[in-house]
């Protein structure tokens, strides 16, 4: 079949569809087979033979990939014709707008109504979570604000028909229509997030590991406290457990604010005073490289420097509040606040950290003029930062969308920035279980004294695990266990091959098992000549080629029950073009 590009399909529609509006289809449907034939001419003018077909109507076989027209035929029905003056005015002046071809928002909503009238504001809510957004999403504001308006102005307070709906959805159409076409990066949103419940069940029986004491405000948090929460990088999210309870993100901001001190400066500059290897060593040990630098950001040390590089030669409340404007943008300004209890605390017991710091100032590690308390202060704040476990999905998932915050589109951190700490991330990021995770998990990861562990999916999204309890190397017990069964169960790892590792699912695809459906669902509305759920496959449909085949194979019942050109019509009018000669190879046996 001749491929034929979307400016091209375009262009076809406009100029051989006959300018029949849905509606008028759908009053002539029974006489359309008749109304109409197909003709497709060689280059010397002659004209294929006839085959007869759908209970002895005329077609015209055209050779294969070539164009076809629409051409009258006796008897048939005016495409021009003026409506009927029974018919409403309203209706008429709709369809001369619209012509052939819905729009978006008819579509949407001819998805969401199946068949009906009018559809409940609550089952378009229902349906759009079922997609992986939320009402509260800021890009759906538009939206969100318009329905509750509109809602108010109906008489029941409850119901939308199409044109209201229209009105509703029409600011966010094209967010909306990848929603409900499965465009975003998890088609399968609702199965994806069954698999992900059941992960999280599986690591809350885990009981091992020892809540942080050593900074005593942490000691205070029950054990029993366990969360996951995901944003992809289309917005989509999810969240099971106790994801509204604020914590501190202790070492998990050094990864963050790392990437903010190479946004400012570059990765050059940044790295003129620290490293880029693991260290070998605990976290907290007074230990430089060959060349008198921290190994790495994600080691106090060089957390401690790494500090000093924000926003240079303000003063400390200038820089906090410059800290804390960058993660609220990262967290698509939900919530980031401050524990100054957690502060205090930090700042009593860090005796290991002034000596960190002393020692770094005395090998000059600091740029010139650098007050290291001062710094030191800072870094106690930049530790005390509070969040929850769904905001902090969502800075990981700026993290996974190259520096774009997905819930807002802001671009946020630089490609170079973001490249460059998820490398750090990768390598260094869990401790002294650095190597094994990157070698069982394989994705950049941080995690916290605290009990998160800020885990990113390149281009996929942003997780965020938070559950006190710390194993001897001081990551959170329930979040390395789900860490390693996710990648066990989905192929997130960064070396798993995408195409020839079948043993792992990759919810990046729509199922096999949902397009079996589609196929199912197509063909049982060209049967029964459901246009509602042909409308439905329109919007829906994943792509040409997987259209084109679900074309082929519902052709195939359509042409049995004499609704062959109908269905022409409705895919022409909808989609890319269905060549005649996908229809001829779906005639029935003894048709011709």
């Amino acid at each position: 079949m001749l491929q034929l590009r979307a400016s091209v399909v375009l262009k076809e529609l406009i100029q051989t569809s006959p300018k029949r509006s849905f509606s008028d289809i759908i009053r002539h449907k029974k006489t359309l087979p008749n109304a109409y034939i197909y003709s497709g001419a060689y280059p010397d003018g002659r004209i294929s033979k006839l085959k007869t077909v759908c209970n002895g109507r005329p077609f015209i076989l055209p050779l294969a990939g070539r164009r076809f027209l629409c051409t009258k035929t006796e008897g048939a029905i005016d495409p021009t014709e003026p409506v009927k003056k029974d018919e409403s005015v309203q209706e008429a002046t709709a369809d001369k707008k619209a012509g052939i071809l819905p729009c978006l928002e008819d579509l949407l909503f001819y998805s969401i109504a199946e068949g009906q009238e009018r559809i409940p504001a609550h089952k378009f809510i229902t349906a759009l979570k079922a997609t992986g957004l939320r009402t509260g999403d800021p890009r759906l504001k538009e939206c969100m604000d318009m329905l509750k308006v509109t809602l108010k102005s109906t008489s029941d307070g409850v119901m939308l028909d199409r044109h209201l709906f229209k009105k509703c959805v029409q600011s966010n159409i094209v967010l909306l229509t990848q929603a409900f076409r499965k465009k975003f990066v998890i088609p399968d949103f609702q199965p994806f997030a069954s698999q992900i419940d059941a992960l999280y069940e599986k690591a809350r029986n885990l009981s091992g590991g020892l809540v942080a004491d050593y900074i005593p405000q942490l000691a205070k948090f029950s054990p029993d406290l366990w969360a996951v929460s995901i944003c992809t990088v289309d917005g989509q999210r999810h969240t099971v457990g106790d994801t509204k309870v604020p914590f501190c993100l202790q070492s998990c901001v050094k990864p963050l604010k790392y990437a903010i001190a190479v946004h400012d400066h570059g990765t050059e500059y940044v790295h003129r005073f620290i490293g880029k290897e693991p260290s070998g060593l605990r976290f907290n040990k007074l230990f430089l490289d060959e060349d008198d630098k921290p190994h790495n950001p994600m080691v106090n040390a060089g957390a401690i420097v790494c500090t000093s590089l924000i926003k240079q030669g303000a003063s400390n409340a200038e820089k906090f509040d410059y800290m804390m404007s960058f993660l609220k943008m990262m967290a698509g300004n939900e919530y980031v606040g401050f524990s100054n209890a957690t502060f205090q605390s930090e700042r009593e017991s860090g005796d290991r950290n002034f000596a960190i710091g002393y020692y770094l100032k005395e090998k000059k590690c600091f740029p010139d003029g650098t007050d290291m308390t001062a710094v030191l202060d800072l870094y106690f704040q930049l530790c005390s930062i509070e969040v929850t476990c769904e905001s902090a999905s969502v800075m990981a998932a700026t993290l996974a969308n190259g520096g774009f915050c997905p819930i807002t589109g802001e671009r946020v951190l630089s490609p170079e920035s973001v490249r460059d700490t998820l490398s750090l991330m990768h390598s260094c990021g869990m401790y002294d279980f650095s190597g094994q995770f990157a070698f069982h998990v394989g994705l950049p990861a941080k995690s916290g004294v605290s009990g998160g562990i800020l885990l990113v999916v390149p281009n996929v999204m942003g997780i965020m695990c938070w559950s006190p309890p710390l194993d001897k190397l001081g990551n959170s017990v329930r979040g390395i266990q789900f860490c390693t069964d996710l990648v066990s169960l989905f192929n997130f790892h960064n070396y798993d091959n995408l195409r020839h590792f079948a043993k792992k699912l990759d919810p990046r695809r729509e199922g096999g098992e949902q397009r079996v459906k589609s196929v199912i669902n197509l063909l049982f509305a060209a049967y029964t000549g459901d246009v509602s759920a042909l409308r439905r496959f329109a919007l829906s449909s994943v792509d040409m080629e997987q259209r084109d085949y679900d074309s082929r194979t519902a052709l195939h019942v359509a042409a049995a029950e004499g609704t062959t050109l109908h269905m022409l019509s409705l895919f022409r009018s909808q989609g890319p073009v269905v060549s005649v000669s996908l229809v001829s190879d779906c005639l029935p046996a003894g048709s011709q």
